[in-house]
């Protein structure tokens, strides 16, 4: 893994994607050899998705649907449970901080088999924003990592979060995580 990450770096500097790997030396990030290289627009796309998936779970709960059902699915769409390894290390897990299994990532989003979890995306939420700090792009991987923000549906206030994300593109050409880290900034007042 080391050696890929050395490979290929994709680095936001001042607006400008900077790409450099074995294959090319380009300041365009859109420039790439293998056309099946996993994009920016491509990440982009699985991270709009993933913020709006929170908000719907969050929606389903106050709506009194079946957010369960809903989380499921959340989970099944845009997670690599069924197809390998998830490495899963939710923001407000401490007892169990490691989700490994599907049903422990349901357990996390809206609560369930695991005492600590009070059901993070059933908050609920009324918009979750990425802010990219930075991405390394493969062909068959893409990393990101940064801060995400979540806006609470009732006081409207904003929790900054940080994350990485790891996706891998499935057989149907989909991109799914696969690595999922999350923690709140240090605070040394704390």
């Amino acid at each position: 893994m080391k050696k890929k990450i050395t490979i290929l770096s994709l680095i936001l500097v001042s607006g400008i994607f900077f790409t450099s790997c074995h294959e090319c030396s380009t300041k365009e990030a859109e420039h790439h050899d293998n056309d099946n290289a996993i994009t920016l627009e491509e990440v982009t796309a699985a991270q709009n998705s993933w913020a709006d998936a929170i908000v719907s779970i969050g929606n389903a709960y106050t709506n009194k649907e079946d957010y369960v059902a809903v989380a499921s699915q959340v989970i099944d769409s845009l997670y690599g449970y069924d197809e390998g390894t998830v490495l899963f290390n939710p923001t407000k897990a401490a007892e169990v901080q490691f989700r490994l299994t599907k049903e422990g990532a349901l357990s996390y989003f809206v609560g369930g088999n695991i005492e600590e979890d009070q059901g993070f995306a059933l908050q609920p939420w009324s918009n979750v924003r990425f802010e990219n700090a930075g991405m390394i792009l493969d062909e068959t991987q893409a990393i990101s990592f940064g801060n995400y923000f979540f806006t609470d549906a009732g006081s409207g206030e904003e929790v900054k979060v940080e994350y990485t994300l790891g996706y891998f593109r499935d057989d149907d050409g989909k991109l799914r995580i696969n690595v999922h880290h999350s923690s709140l900034p240090y605070n040394p007042n704390k």
